[in-house]
């Protein structure tokens, strides 16, 4: 199969997923057989501990078709999915976790919008089973947050499971930014887009390495990616901050001036002082999120490291 009649890139972020694997691959394989077209599935072992790896390869030396790059340690999900992209052939790439929360079936009806002339069909979650209303609830904040401060506009409750079209795929590899959000960066790139809707399941099986610590992480990535009103908020803070302090000096100086020298209290010294030493570690530490993406770009190294290709063939 040559890289020109793939019409289908499947990729697959695994980090201990091998609980998931055989059904991941049951439900796919079975979705192309009914499909009848040519594909390839990209799965990328982000330096799993379990016998993920050893899985994908017996899977791969059964179909030739599915194909493994395996990362030399755990770069992480946002940084596993951009290796996958560059690995795909396909007039199409479908990104895809393979906990199998997002169904496979929903491919048919993905393609059927792409040949209408859809560059991205996205799938929007109408339902989250499985997860928390803590979980929901501090999503639906997230995104409400992002959009009201991004430049762009990202589809709220939409993840990385969505159909690109090769062209769509090609801008996204020209982008050369460490510190990858892939959902601003899929929305960045623009192309004429549409949504489709659907249940998210729970997981099949196994537990996911997501937290909210890494959740908390995940969102401000988001949020200091694409916007700088972080930075820009505080320099309104600051002069907020002085006025009121130019106005209340000239009150303390005129009212000494008027009643005399009284002895200050110690209550009200100690509030000003914690609630302007707050802001300015608070501050300090917006500046620090910036500062530290900064250096990790001029850094510039790899995006990631392979260790191992199975599937492909030398160019």
């Amino acid at each position: 199969m040559t890289n020109e009649l793939i019409e289908v890139s499947l990729v697959v972020p695994m980090y201990n997923e091998e609980e998931n694997i055989a059904h991941f691959f049951e439900r796919v394989e079975s979705i192309f057989q009914q499909l009848n077209i040519s594909y390839e599935i990209i799965c990328v072992n982000d330096g799993s501990k379990d016998k993920t790896l050893e899985l994908l390869v017996e899977h791969h030396q059964r179909n030739q078709y599915i194909k493994i790059v395996d990362l030399s340690r755990n770069f992480g999900k946002e940084i596993a999915l951009s290796a996958g992209l560059d690995y795909c052939n396909g007039a199409t790439v479908v990104p895809i976790d393979a906990d199998l929360q997002d169904p496979p079936e929903l491919i048919p009806e993905m393609l059927e919008k792409w040949r209408e002339g859809f560059d991205v069909v996205y799938a929007t979650r109408k339902v989250r089973k499985g997860e928390t209303i803590t979980k929901r609830a501090t999503a639906g904040i997230f995104y409400k947050m992002l959009n009201k401060v991004s430049e762009i506009d990202i589809p709220a409750n939409t993840g990385d499971f969505r159909l690109m079209d090769k062209k769509v795929v090609d801008a996204l590899k020209k982008l050369p930014e460490k510190n990858r959000f892939m959902k601003g960066l899929f929305a960045w790139v623009g192309f004429k887009s549409t949504a489709i809707y659907y249940d998210r399941d729970p997981r099949y099986a196994g537990n996911t390495s997501w937290n909210y610590f890494k959740l908390w992480r995940l969102a401000i990535e988001g949020i200091t990616s694409f916007s700088a009103l972080p930075l820009v908020i505080w320099a309104y803070v600051g002069a907020f901050l002085s006025f009121g302090a130019f106005l209340y000096a000239s009150f303390l100086i005129l009212r000494t001036l008027i009643l005399g020298i009284e002895l200050p209290g110690y209550a009200s010294i100690m509030v000003a002082m914690l609630f302007l030493g707050g802001i300015q570690l608070l501050s300090l530490g917006i500046i620090g999120e910036y500062l530290s993406r900064v250096y990790t770009e001029v850094k510039n190294r790899p995006l990631y490291l392979v260790k191992k290709l199975h599937g492909f063939k030398e160019s």
